[in-house]
């Protein structure tokens, strides 16, 4: 939501209060658990070696799966709270001297099962199983194992600082089979993808889970969990008795072929203008991976194509003052992600776009996590930042330093700093230095936060904001123009919060002052002092309708750091789980007030509604629609802005996913109705899969603001996270007669074919 929204300054709860009371009065008791039923909180189990390996075929027939430890009081964690599950459930675990093994028997009805062939990791609403795992045992960090009845795979990495990290990848097996009865599943993970103490015999939490996506999405877990109870992973069981087994240590070579030829209308917009096709052009990169041991790696990539296979999808930028915000798809920069992650946004890896040579370093060390990129960039972006507003422009060459390190104790704490430093060819200098932690005072309430500290040293070099000149910041004290000068700068953020089963707040402060700059962050904008306090309350009724009921409020106050109010904003939200077709329904509604170029504008607000449905395993709808009075920040003035976006997922085969999306945005002078913008972006994603290997992808893309076309077709063929082979193409078509008044005219103004080949070595 950009808005800032409506017209009560002081909104009452009453309203909310009784929608709620209306929709409790549907509550129906759930029935009473069976007398044998008991959830066990953190359970524990021993494991046995098994004398020889099991074949992962999906089959459970190897005589193995006899003597493994066997799994089987599960209950419902979500929406139930440790309730009894509707379906039997049964889990398995054994090992040998170089893998851990998983299978899990799923009972039910075979005509209701939910599954997607899928490129892995990109399934989602699917009936699948997880292995959770922390092998040091202290909650910093877990991995996690899903796989779909498909036999697909999805792995993450999970850490208490940064959450869930998607981008990781690891090398293990997986397979499964449909039954008469349900499904059934089985893993094999090499000890020498993972890492843990290296002793004679280990000591691992973990957990099970089913996930089974109906008129509910419903979880199941081996371990009972307290919903008061902030850490996760400490409420996992235990497993005892591996030994003599070794973490991975050695070397990988993952070599890549990359070949491209590009072509480019020479006059873009002249009707009459040639299309310039350049030579087919080839390159050759080479990245390594070193297990220095098995708790620290260190991985160096020369020449790296970091080129996107997956377009980013566009954004409605055309009433934003700031430099947009990408998510990462670059492998390179994904994995271990999460160990550079803070509060503030300190290191945006799209800050280091084309480099030459990277080298990164990550260590987990029990509850010790290091990160460290050194990178040498051709094309270094810059962004600047202002008081409302941002700059962004490409500096040239750099070489760009990152290290971060962190430390856990105790359940749920931890301490870390951040360092990083930027050296430009002609001289700018740009580093930051930041502590920050995060602490358990009691169950259910944290205190966490970041300090930053930053030293810039401008480029001198004025012709790079020349048409920015005259513009000042830090109260007309420094200039915009690349001109030499120093400064340091600060930040800092603090929040209080409460996290627990049913009332949940936090206070949240933070500041940026006037000369605070990162060059490897994402913070575009400055000079500003924030303090924000929400509150929510959970309820969950006993029924079919909801299963969760959560009302909210929140009052945010920005002001610059001489005093002067910038922005206060209050806020009401109602946010429903629904038990029919996995549904949601959320309503917002703010009011408030913006300073902007010296102008208070007051009374402005904004309403929305957002919902979504899973109504079967072959279609998925989310809609939103937001209706606001904000500013026209290029028309220094007030307007009612429309907008609604929805998408849809469509998977006529289990084989064959569509995925359309559309986005709309409308803004109107408040009182003349005189139109400052209008348009919508809309995005078609088709993905086939035809086996576990082989992928045809289409994305079809229309920006009716810019009035360009974007068409990119991917063909894949892929037998691991890293041994895959691509190929495809980019087409860009513009509207060349909006260009010169003239009748619509489509035309290629770019074109890209490419192919990459990279196969990944190990020793």
């Amino acid at each position: 939501m950009r808005g800032l929204f409506k017209k009560n300054p002081q909104p009452s709860l009453s309203p909310l209060i009784s929608l709620i009371a209306f929709l409790l009065a549907f509550q129906s008791v759930l029935s009473a658990p069976s007398p044998d039923f008991r959830p066990v909180y953190r359970p524990s189990l021993a494991v046995t070696r098994v004398d020889k390996n099991i074949d992962i075929d999906g089959r459970l027939g190897d005589p193995g799966w006899m003597t493994a430890a066997r799994i089987e009081n599960f209950v419902e964690r979500f929406p139930g709270d440790n309730t009894p599950p509707e379906v039997v459930t049964r889990a398995y675990i054994t090992y040998d001297d170089s893998r851990l093994y998983v299978a899990f028997v799923c009972l039910d009805d075979p005509a209701s099962i939910r599954s997607t062939m899928s490129p892995r990791d990109r399934w989602g609403g699917d009936d699948a199983v997880c292995l959770l795992l922390d092998t040091y045992g202290n909650a910093a960090w877990a991995y996690e194992f899903y796989v779909n009845p498909y036999g697909i795979q999805r792995d993450h990495l999970w850490t208490g600082v940064g959450g869930e990290d998607s981008g990781y990848d690891l090398i293990w097996e997986s397979a499964a089979q449909r039954t008469d009865s349900g499904y059934q599943v089985e893993m094999a993970i090499p000890f020498s993808s993972l890492r843990f103490p290296n002793r004679e015999t280990q000591s691992w939490r973990v957990d099970f889970w089913r996930e089974r996506p109906r008129e509910s999405f419903k979880q199941y877990s081996w371990a009972a969990y307290d919903r008061n109870e902030q850490c996760w992973p400490c409420q996992w069981g235990t497993i005892e008795g591996i030994s003599a087994v070794h973490p991975g240590k050695g070397l990988e070579i993952l070599p890549a072929i990359v070949a491209h030829q590009t072509g480019n209308m020479v006059d873009y917009g002249n009707p009459w203008s040639s299309f310039d096709n350049e030579k087919v052009d080839g390159e050759i990169s080479l990245g390594t991976k070193y297990a220095v041991s098995s708790d620290i790696t260190v991985e160096a990539a020369f020449n790296p194509d970091f080129s996107q296979i997956e377009s980013d999808a566009a954004q409605i930028d055309v009433n934003s003052t700031i430099a947009l915000f990408y998510p990462e798809r670059r492998p390179f920069f994904q994995e271990g992600s999460d160990i550079f992650r803070t509060l503030f946004n300190s290191f945006y890896t799209w800050t280091i776009n084309d480099p030459q040579v990277s080298v990164k370093l990550t260590g987990r060390m029990g509850r010790t996590t290091l990160g460290g990129i050194v990178a040498r960039d051709e094309n270094t972006p810059y962004i600047i930042p202002l008081d409302q507003s941002s700059i962004y422009m490409n500096s040239g060459k750099s070489t760009a330093t990152v290290i971060r390190g962190s430390r856990a104790f105790g359940e749920s704490n931890n301490l870390g700093m951040f360092f990083s430093d930027r050296r430009f060819e002609d001289g700018g200098i740009g580093s930051v230095l930041a502590l920050d932690g995060n602490i358990r005072v009691a169950k259910g309430y944290t205190v966490d936060g970041q300090f930053i500290g930053t030293y810039t040293r401008e480029i001198n070099d004025p012709s790079l904001t020349a048409r920015y000149d005259g513009l000042m910041f830090d109260g007309g004290t420094k200039t915009v123009a690349f001109d030499g000068e120093k400064y340091y700068g600060s930040a800092f953020i603090s929040r209080f919060y409460r996290r627990a089963r049913h009332w949940n707040f936090m206070f949240d402060y933070n500041q940026v002052d006037p000369t605070y700059r990162t060059e490897v962050g994402y913070d575009p904008v400055i000079n500003h002092r924030s303090f924000t306090f929400s509150s929510s309350y959970t309820f969950y009724p006993q029924n079919n309708i909801f299963n969760r009921i959560t009302p909210s409020f929140y009052d945010y106050n920005r002001w610059y750091f001489d005093g002067d109010r910038q922005t206060q904003r209050r806020g009401m939200n109602l946010n429903t789980q629904l038990g029919v077709f996995q549904s949601y329904c959320n309503l917002a509604f703010a009011y408030g007030s913006h300073e902007f170029a010296g102008t208070t504008y007051k009374d402005l607000w904004e309403y929305g509604l957002y919902m979504g449905s899973t109504f079967s395993d072959q279609l998925g709808l989310d809609l939103a629609f937001e209706k606001s009075r904000d500013i026209a920040y290029f028309a220094r003035a007030k307007g009612d802005l429309t907008e609604f976006s929805v998408y849809l997922g469509f998977k006529p085969l289990d084989r064959l996913l569509i995925e359309p999306n559309l986005e709309y945005a409308r803004m109107t002078d408040y009182l003349t109705g005189v139109e400052y913008f209008k348009g919508y972006i809309t995005r078609t994603r088709l993905q086939y899969q035809a086996n576990k290997e082989l992928s045809l992808r289409v994305i079809v893309q229309y920006d009716d603001f810019d009035r360009i076309w974007e068409v990119d077709p991917l063909l894949t063929y892929r037998l691991s996270p890293f041994s895959v082979f691509y190929i495809g193409s980019a087409y860009n078509y513009g509207d060349i007669g909006s260009w010169n008044e003239r009748p619509s005219e489509w035309r290629v103004y770019s074109r890209q074919f490419f192919m990459k080949l990279q196969y990944l070595f190990q020793t």
